[in-house]
């Protein structure tokens, strides 16, 4: 990825001229495959004497595949009279990044970070450095390992809208706009602005970040009140419904329950990372802390990572992992994600474990968007536990293997290239510690290089081999209807 190079002339930092950039209210907008609506692009169409919304159609072969031609695996349960034609769609946090090398990073106060951040926008960087973020990189990756995905979400009209629409068509991606009418007549202009995230690098190569979500107590889009008609639709003809903790940043604690208690009942499976906003979460407003119990009761599948500990008061993994489950009412998995340690994937019945690849890492954006990508991918596709998570590892070390997040996501044929030629980072004696407590209670899984003496038959051991010789035939061929993106 490039990164600009910024230099400050003087130290007083002007206004940002969001005037410069005006958006006009934006009607409610259907960018999605023809198995919705099948309309020309740019169709008006009238719904009663007070609503009408515009409709734009991307026309994309990947998502137009008839209803049930991919495997469908037990796990994801269809409600009756549900036909569902995307795997995946993601809910909110939409934004563009724009990486930025700076000579220092923002100051800790909340008023010097802002000023600082409205002259990084007081003019447009080059186009060069924008970058597809947020819930973009999940539905990026997916895409690439061949699930038909959508996102939901607000783009605004301006040209970083323009960026994300681009962006998503060339990788054939859905976008259905959650924005009605109604709902922004009373907003002020730079309410329905597209999110912008400032990904700062200083000299040192340590990263910061700013975005006007950041200065507000209220959500960016708190204008939004309610799921339209075609938001419902697309949750309904879904199989996943991902939603993260940044999602709160633009979207109001009451519409991303309501999303959610909708998915319950269609049938579409929640899957939820919390991650670094769940801490914030835990002592965020009554409302907050409401919906995050929520997501923690209603979700099929927990990612978790850090966060984990103050979700539940405990300091194992495991023990963590399985308290989300005895509290869920929905929860079949919980995912703990452990970095250059590998992950762990906790299900009421057993534990399976499994080291990271080995790999040199360039840059960890991006990687657990990548990595919750592939554990859609196993979930649909009811795959072996242990051979979703060695793929999810997998994906994203691709990942880490590049630079920066986006467009710059792994694609399958850099995850297939690294699981031909698979090392995995094993360290025993961290696992051996780590499952110690737990063997005799559950049944354990490990993902080995090769059968370890000396376990007692106290932990399955799965190796390498076996998993590469499961996993690399599906992917290298039309199983799965995935594309080898070079």
């Amino acid at each position: 990825m490039n990164h600009q190079s910024v230099t400050f002339k003087n130290a007083h930092f002007p206004s940002h001229p969001r005037h410069r950039y005006h958006c006009n209210p934006i009607h409610s907008r259907l960018l999605f495959p023809s198995p919705f609506l099948t309309l020309h692009p740019n169709t008006t169409i009238s719904k009663s004497a007070h609503f009408s919304f515009t409709c734009r159609v991307l026309h994309t072969p990947l998502l137009n595949h008839p209803s049930g031609s991919l495997h469908t695996s037990n796990a994801v349960k269809p409600a009756a009279n549900v036909v569902k034609i995307v795997d995946v769609a993601t809910l909110g946090n939409l934004c563009v990044d724009i990486v930025l090398n700076v000579p220092e990073l923002p100051p800790p106060s909340s008023g010097a970070r802002k000023a600082f951040m409205e002259q990084l926008a007081a003019s447009p960087p080059d186009k060069r450095y924008w970058e597809a973020g947020g819930n973009c990189n999940m539905a990026i990756a997916a895409a690439r390992l061949g699930l038909k995905c959508i996102t939901i979400g607000h783009v605004g009209s301006e040209i970083y809208g323009k960026f994300l629409l681009d962006v998503h068509r060339d990788e054939g991606i859905g976008l259905v706009e959650m924005s009605e009418e109604t709902d922004v007549l009373d907003a002020p202009s730079s309410s329905y602005e597209t999110l912008l995230c400032w990904v700062l690098v200083d000299p040192s190569q340590k990263h910061g970040f700013c975005s006007r979500a950041d200065f507000s107590k209220e959500p960016a889009f708190s204008w939004m009140n309610t799921l339209s008609e075609e938001v419902k639709r697309a949750i309904k003809r879904s199989r996943i419904l991902f939603c993260n903790g940044y999602g709160f940043d633009d979207l109001s604690p009451d519409v991303i329950v309501s999303a959610v208690e909708y998915a319950a009942e269609v049938g579409t499976s929640v899957f939820f990372d919390p991650g670094p906003r769940g801490k914030s979460l835990l002592s965020g407003t009554v409302e907050e802390q409401k919906a995050l119990r929520h997501f923690l009761r209603m979700s099929d599948v927990l990612l978790t990572a850090d966060e984990l500990p103050g979700l539940t008061g405990l300091a194992d993994p495991i023990l963590a992992g399985q308290e989300l489950l005895k509290k869920g009412n929905h929860a079949q998995w919980v995912l703990v994600k452990m970095g250059s340690k590998g992950s762990i994937l906790i299900t009421k019945s057993g534990i399976t474990c499994a080291p990271a690849f080995k790999v040199k890492i360039v840059d960890t954006v991006g990687c657990g968007d990548s990595f919750v990508a592939a554990i859609a991918f196993g979930f649909i596709h009811d795959i072996p536990l242990v051979t979703t998570l060695a793929f999810a590892n997998a994906v994203g070390a691709a990942t880490a293997m590049g630079c920066g997040a986006g467009r710059n996501v792994a694609t399958m044929k850099k995850v297939v290239e690294l699981i031909e030629t698979p090392d995995l980072n094993e360290d025993n004696k961290f696992w051996n510690k780590l499952l110690n407590d737990h063997v005799n209670s559950q049944e354990v899984t490990l993902l080995s290089k090769s059968v370890l003496n000396g376990s007692n038959g106290r932990v399955k051991h799965v190796t390498l081999q076996n998993v590469v010789s499961e996993l690399l035939p599906k992917l290298t061929s039309n199983q799965f209807e995935g594309k080898l993106s070079s």
